[in-house]
């Protein structure tokens, strides 16, 4: 009996003693643990810094402080951004206001009481302002050949000694007795037929027209195509001519109430109106400037002289549209409406297509193709022909 309480005793003791290993084993862990876990969190805080403490949402949570830290810094970023581009543009601006360029408020259309002006009302004013405005400060203007005053006013002053066809029969003295509506379109009808053909030929074919009432849209319209034919005959390519003619009056009927179009754009789509015929309609019919009135006798002379050259080269002009934009580059706008009828009379009766009279021409030394045209080519084979049979 004894001994089995002294083995009681023994097994007590010894679960007594284990249990306090276990405490004395808890207690010495305990601290451990805890230092773990605050160096733990210590790591975890020490790359998300708080630039606002005290601020709602800067604190450290799983919830979503990060992307508000993220999204602030950003925002200060692309305010700095905008910041260094507002400073930049002003500078710019200043700049250009330094160097006294012109705001492009000083291109806008400015009207009076801010309203479009009425084309029917005024025709003649139709946006061209704007245009030769805008024109005038954009396009960059070319440098004026040397010695064409003296040569304008040479020619200006043969001019005046000698008539010419164009004095009398060109197509702006068409319809000069009639309406003013009526006037225009014979003005258009005749600048039709001129193409490819000789003043004095196109005045007899409008005169025939003018005789048979035939010289207003409606009575085009309503005549037989065969009739105009040979009322204009013998005008170059007068089937054609007569054709168009029929078709310029129908659009002119049903678009413009028998008139003719005021903007240059609308006459080009006129069929068999180019460039040329335009302009001088825009000119003598509307008394709108937009540009020179440049025909064969135009673009033969201005080539003569070296007043034009194609864009970029000293090469002659090909075309009488090139001639155009190249003479309009430098010539005086004044001078714009009167450059063609001088030159056209210069051309029929001193400086002609075919041997040019140099020895007439009071500005031949200041003219550099004077005296190399003075005869053709068939000429001057038929001359060699001569002096190897002789």
């Amino acid at each position: 009996m004894s001994l089995i309480l002294l083995g009681t005793n023994l097994c007590t003791s010894s679960l007594a003693f284990g249990f306090g290993r276990i405490r004395l084993f808890s207690a010495m862990s305990k601290p451990n643990t805890t230092l773990s876990s605050k160096l733990l969190q210590s790591k975890t805080q020490v790359p998300i810094s708080d630039p606002n403490p005290g601020v709602p949402g800067s604190e450290t949570s799983n919830g979503g402080s990060v992307p508000e830290q993220h999204v602030y810094v950003r925002k200060k970023r692309v305010k700095k951004i905008v910041q260094v581009k507002e400073e930049d543009h002003e500078a710019e601006s200043n700049s250009k206001k330094l160097c006294g360029l012109p705001d492009i408020e000083e291109f806008a259309y400015k009207r009076e009481n801010d309203s479009f002006p009425s084309r029917k009302s005024n025709p003649a004013s139709d946006v061209l302002p704007v245009k030769t405005e805008v024109a005038s400060s954009i396009i960059p203007r070319g440098e004026a050949p040397p010695n064409w005053i003296k040569v304008l006013e040479g020619i200006r002053k043969m001019r005046s000694s000698e008539d010419a066809p164009v004095d009398t029969m060109g197509c702006e003295k068409a319809g000069s007795s009639l309406p003013p509506k009526e006037r225009r379109f014979a003005v258009l009808v005749s600048s039709l037929l001129s193409s490819q053909t000789k003043d004095n030929v196109t005045n007899g074919a409008i005169q025939r027209l003018l005789q048979n009432d035939l010289l207003v849209a409606d009575a085009i319209d309503k005549a037989d195509e065969a009739t105009i034919k040979s009322l204009i005959y013998p005008v170059g390519f007068y089937a054609r001519k007569a054709e168009n003619m029929k078709k310029i009056a129908k659009i002119c009927l049903v678009k413009y109430d028998g008139d003719i179009p005021s903007s240059l754009e609308e006459l080009l789509l006129l069929p068999g109106i180019g460039p040329k015929m335009a302009h001088l309609v825009m000119n003598v019919g509307w008394n709108n400037v937009q540009g020179i009135c440049v025909d064969t006798h135009v673009h033969r002379i201005c080539n003569r002289l070296g007043w034009v050259s194609r864009p970029g080269t000293k090469q002659r002009t090909s075309t009488p549209e090139q001639t155009r934009e190249s003479l309009q580059l430098w010539l005086p706008k004044e001078e714009w409406v009167p450059i063609n009828p001088l030159l056209v009379g210069f051309g029929q009766t001193i400086c002609t297509p075919v041997r040019p009279n140099c020895g007439r021409c009071s500005v031949s030394e200041l003219c550099p193709s004077a005296f190399k045209e003075t005869s053709s080519p068939s000429s001057k084979s038929k001359k060699s022909g001569l002096k190897k049979k002789l």
